[in-house]
């Protein structure tokens, strides 16, 4: 009768919601190579990634300066303010949810390795093939068939085919993007996904006109798709809801202003982001949705109905710590990771930076080559070269000659050390490598 009575409110609330469109579940030293070491070619020596020997194809683009980063498992260091969030949620999760023992409902994936198919990064999650997210110039392809994971929802089939159906996933996940304070090549996500049968959803002794789908499907509609009973679907979005706004409200304090925004995902219908408000802001904070049900019958779950979220690490980090430099969360130095040295995760910590080093700014203008140029090879050669002293690359001006045709462009360099001051003479060298680099490797032409 209370399931009864709950599903009567749920179908009666009228929700006002404002629409959006987000992207997919929303980002060291060393020598200056004098080549950008991008792969084409099948007599290339293999790539070797965590023990593996992964032979390089046409469409191989990882660089060794994003595989430096595999292994790191910032997630996973004591005391690393990434491990501090990750710790929270799954403490937040664990006592939300338990069994009929007591135990903790779902359980923590946390060392997956990051290389997985294609068919496991996209086609899993019903990703069109024509989508842009597929793209070499967003994505680290170690061959054509293989790539280093876009989100960690790219093992939610292999969980649910192992017959998990409550698991949270924590890992690195990368990125080809653009570079300032607050994207990097490589982050962290953390998701969660929760699976149901009917008696799970509605209870042992529940009506039995109650089902998990439609018997007569109709079309998909904005509140549900094809299959799924309206009912079945209100329990859910509530379950989950209740369950995230409590997440909110453990991270950001019990006084948060918070709001449900509708969006789309290729894995998930409907879907939603929730939004928190910081700062006189409006701050997403993490995206889910009712599981695509095509998702858990190719998984062998298909007589049931699940949900799903999934969170980046480093956004919640760099606003609950003050952390004001993404590329901060690898670094190495004790005066920043001492400050991460609490006794529980729930401690209260905000950054103070050791030392504030000055900026030197370059800019580099170029003629394109008539076609096959992308911005992300460019950006991808900056940070093979600069790596973490390259802070910000944008794009300041756009040229094409009115005669001639040829386009232009102007790019703002900004260096930057975390560790040290830079100077003036290092860094133009720099910017002379990366221009030569830029000439030889993608064509272009230095004004």
């Amino acid at each position: 009768m209370r399931c009864q009575r709950l599903l009567l409110e749920l179908l009666g609330q009228s929700v006002c919601s404002r629409t959006s469109h987000g992207p997919l579940l929303g980002r060291h030293r060393c020598p200056w190579p004098s080549r950008l070491p991008v792969r084409h070619s099948s007599s290339a020596p293999p790539l070797v990634i965590e023990g593996v020997e992964y032979q390089p194809d046409d469409w191989t683009n990882v660089t060794p300066r994003i595989l430096e980063h595999v292994g790191r498992r910032l997630h996973e260091q004591p005391q690393h303010p990434l491990c501090l969030i990750k710790q929270r949620v799954t403490r937040y999760m664990h006592s939300a949810f338990r069994n009929a023992r007591g135990n903790p409902l779902f359980s923590l994936h946390e060392r997956l390795g990051p290389v997985v198919s294609v068919a496991a990064n996209f086609d899993s999650l019903l990703v069109p093939a024509d989508h842009p997210s597929r793209r070499r110039s967003d994505n680290y392809y170690v061959r054509r068939d293989t790539v280093l994971r876009a989100h960690t929802s790219a093992h939610q089939t292999e969980l649910l085919t192992a017959g998990l159906d409550a698991f949270l996933v924590a890992g690195d996940v990368y990125r080809r993007d653009e570079i300032d304070r607050t994207h990097y090549p490589v982050f962290h996500q953390m998701e969660g996904v929760r699976v149901m049968n009917r008696e799970q959803l509605f209870g042992v002794m529940a009506d039995p006109q109650l089902r998990l789908f439609d018997p007569s499907p109709g079309p998909r509609r904005p509140e549900k798709q094809e299959a799924h009973s309206l009912e079945a679907v209100k329990l859910m979005e509530h379950e989950l809801k209740t369950c995230l706004e409590g997440l909110a409200k453990r991270l950001f304090g019990a006084d948060i202003e918070y709001r449900w925004v509708d969006c789309y995902f290729p894995f998930t219908h409907p879907s939603w982001e929730l939004e928190v408000r910081l700062d006189d802001d409006w701050l997403e904070v993490l995206g889910c949705g009712i599981m695509e049900k095509r998702i858990l019958d190719n998984s062998g779950v298909g007589d049931r109905i699940g949900w799903a979220f999934g969170l980046g690490l480093e956004r919640l980090a760099m606003k609950l710590y003050n952390i004001p430099d993404i590329r901060l969360f690898w670094s190495r130095d004790s005066g920043f990771l001492n400050q991460f040295k609490v006794g529980d995760c729930e401690q209260s910590v905000q950054y103070k930076p050791v030392s504030q080093y000055p900026q030197c700014s370059n800019d580099l203008s170029v003629w394109l080559p008539g076609s096959g140029y992308s911005a992300a090879d460019f950006y991808d050669l900056v940070r093979s070269l600069g790596g973490d002293m390259v802070e910000q690359v944008t794009l300041v001006d756009e040229f094409t000659h009115p005669k001639s045709g040829r386009a232009s462009h102007c790019y703002r360099i900004v260096y930057r050390h975390m560790e040290r001051t830079l100077t003036q003479a290092e860094v133009n060298r720099l910017h002379e490598a990366i221009g030569a680099a830029a000439t030889e490797q993608l064509g272009v032409q230095v004004r």
